[in-house]
């Protein structure tokens, strides 16, 4: 295969949601630990992330919305990431990055992005002027050695991995809530399908596991298999 093996990897409410509202002022990584049922269980799904790729998949747009741009520099890791951004991440939140990870490769179609003012030896930067998924991930395995991929978007670019062909494998926890709300980040957003001849562009899963975890938690993994 010319790209990593890609996994796509997300907490999400039994209805399939992402976040806990549809503004920037309600997330779930801020949210359920505040309430009782939710906050119980939640554990689990980080002692699980920890246990994923060393290559991480992310968009400036989420990152921001956790504070990358004013939080102060953290401890080095072993996992790289990867990030797509044109206009989220100032150069204070590229450079977390660089402190934070082992290799940072920025995707970004603006030319004038922060990044390129950082001087950083493990800061790599994928400019194109029209985005491509599927060339970006072929680069990050031909030019950076990354053999498998987590990735921990939003619902937008999720549903561009989906048409795209892009997700070998779905690794899912489900927390115990409905959130509701049509404006609500899914796991899946993006364009919509309007014909059936658009059908080719489902993602087809085998269930490969399903784990009953503690406080009503559930993990599903799935095998993309069309």
């Amino acid at each position: 295969m010319g790209r990593p093996v890609t996994t796509l990897f997300m907490l999400m409410s039994l209805d399939g949601k992402i976040s806990t509202g549809a503004s920037d002022e309600l997330d779930v990584d801020r949210d359920f630990p505040l309430i009782d049922g939710l906050k119980e269980g939640l554990h689990q799904y980080y002692e699980i992330e920890q246990t994923t790729d060393l290559w991480s998949f992310n968009t400036g747009l989420v990152q921001a919305k956790m504070g990358v741009n004013e939080k102060p520099l953290p401890e080095k890791t072993p996992v790289s990431f990867v990030v797509l951004d044109n206009h989220h991440l100032k150069e204070s939140g590229v450079i977390y990055f660089c402190a934070k990870s082992s290799q940072f490769v920025l995707i970004t179609s603006n030319k004038n992005h922060p990044a390129f003012n950082v001087q950083e030896d493990n800061l790599h930067i994928i400019f194109q002027e029209n985005l491509s998924l599927g060339k970006a991930l072929e680069d990050l395995k031909k030019d950076f050695g990354c053999e498998r991929l987590t990735v921990q978007s939003g619902g937008t670019l999720n549903g561009m991995f989906l048409r795209e062909k892009l997700f070998d494998y779905v690794d899912v926890v489900v927390a115990p809530v409905l959130v509701g709300g049509k404006d609500t980040a899914t796991l899946i957003d993006g364009k919509s399908l309007l014909k059936r001849d658009e059908l080719s562009g489902l993602g087809v899963l085998e269930l490969q596991d399903c784990t009953v975890l503690k406080n009503s938690y559930i993990r599903l993994r799935y095998r993309v298999i069309g």
